[in-house]
């Protein structure tokens, strides 16, 4: 197979994924996303989902393929460019932020690039405002069915990879409760890369769903928003100081409303 037609694979995948995320999001809130299209300064570009409904205070599914060079600044940080300094980037990226405290936030992702190499990266993870633990062991038990299905050992090795980036150094803290978290996945067999990524991709839309509906009527005080408030500062802070994914939007001239589409509409600082 070659990367033409693997390009063409992929970005069709997170296409179908994302009309996934939208329909069954859509049928548990009872409103329906918006969507804008966006054209990248080089080539390519994308299209922003939002939703601000009844259940979910705001919700972002976006896709895009795009490609372009990297600047001289820049180049040096990503895998491949030795060989080439042209890129194309293909992926799915969705974060939740919801109206009741006791429902988490969830962030999800994969991607497919090409440079002088190509890889998959991605991956899921849940942050809580107050934990439930029941929803918390059912989305890791997702993780590792989705790990499971391609390598037994791929859990416990994305999982403390998660652990280790949705991290705040600034203030000794996770972000949340973790999840599975995979950079620069290419093995010898890109067809069992690609249904890996795939499976990903369906047990986090069973996973958040499921959790969503589970928790979405439960009762909630204005001390819980508060809570809720403050937890999404910490979520602005890594996005912001420390998430090389919104780097790489910005630094490769993304579009600025699908990059910061991850910031929650309201938060606060103690």
């Amino acid at each position: 197979m070659d990367i033409e037609e693997k390009k063409s694979l992929t970005s069709s995948w997170f296409r179908e994924l994302r009309n996934k995320f939208c329909e069954d999001f859509e049928d548990i809130d009872g409103c329906k996303f918006e969507r804008k299209h966006w054209d990248h300064k080089f080539e390519g570009g994308g299209e922003i989902s939002i939703m601000k409904g009844n259940v979910f205070e705001k919700v972002g599914v976006n896709i895009s393929t795009v490609s372009g060079q990297f600047d001289d600044d820049f180049k040096s940080e990503v895998k491949g460019t030795e060989e080439a300094p042209n890129y194309w980037a293909s992926g799915i990226s969705l974060v939740a932020h919801m109206h009741s405290p006791k429902v988490p936030a969830f962030h999800f992702n994969t991607r497919f690039i090409v440079t002088g190499d190509s890889w998959f990266g991605g991956g899921g993870d849940i942050t809580p405002t107050i934990v439930p633990e029941k929803e918390v062991a059912f989305f890791h038990q997702c993780m590792k069915e989705a790990c499971d299905s391609s390598n037994p050992k791929y859990y416990e090795t994305y999982k403390r990879a998660c652990d280790e980036y949705f991290y705040l150094p600034h203030r000794s803290e996770a972000r949340g409760e973790g999840g599975i978290f995979i950079d620069h996945l290419k093995t010898n067999d890109w067809d069992n890369d690609f249904s890996f990524i795939k499976e990903v991709g369906l047990a986090s839309l069973k996973a958040i769903t499921t959790i969503i509906s589970n928790l979405k009527d439960e009762q909630w005080t204005e001390e819980d928003k508060e809570k809720q408030l403050v937890k999404r500062g910490r979520y602005v802070e890594f996005n912001l100081l420390w998430d090389r994914g919104t780097a790489f939007g910005i630094k490769t001239g993304g579009n600025t409303d699908a990059i910061l589409m991850s910031m929650p509409p309201n938060a606060k600082w103690n």
